[in-house]
């Protein structure tokens, strides 16, 4: 939408942005995704954005005001609850997701978007295998055939 129109925010444009972003939102303080998981797609299928766009526009909007109010209230809850976070571990994973994200990026943008969704899906795909726990379900099930 946006790469024909020169910026026009058109009450579709408005609104599917607003929705995107409620629902990655959502999901972020659900279950700690949205940038990748939900944007990303969203913004490709929904806005036609490239993928270098999408991938652009999700890091964008994770800057510290979107993030920061729902980064508090876990830190607090957390801490009630007697599991705090621990700042120091939050500062190391920023510093080296600073340092990644930079060459991260350029990296991306070296790679054709074909290519480079491909590798957003098996990443996708394989984060979803993995925490199904299907890995260990398949590698029962192929030992199984053999015993």
């Amino acid at each position: 939408m946006l790469t024909d129109q020169k910026h026009i925010m058109t009450t579709q444009l408005i609104i599917t942005a607003l929705a995107i972003g409620l629902s990655a939102g959502i999901l972020s303080g659900l279950v700690g995704v949205g940038g990748g998981i939900i944007m990303v797609p969203a913004l490709v299928f929904f806005m036609q954005y490239t993928q270098h766009q999408a991938q652009g526009t999700s890091l964008a909007v994770l800057t510290l005001p979107v993030v920061i109010i729902a980064s508090l209230y876990y830190y607090h809850q957390c801490q009630k609850l007697g599991t705090p976070i621990d700042l120091k571990v939050v500062g190391l994973i920023a510093a080296g997701f600073v340092v990644g994200g930079f060459f991260g990026s350029k990296l991306a943008l070296a790679i054709n978007q074909e290519v480079l969704k491909k590798i957003f899906v098996v990443i996708l795909f394989y984060t979803a295998f993995k925490m199904m726990e299907w890995d260990t379900i398949i590698m029962k099930w192929v030992k199984g055939l053999f015993s």
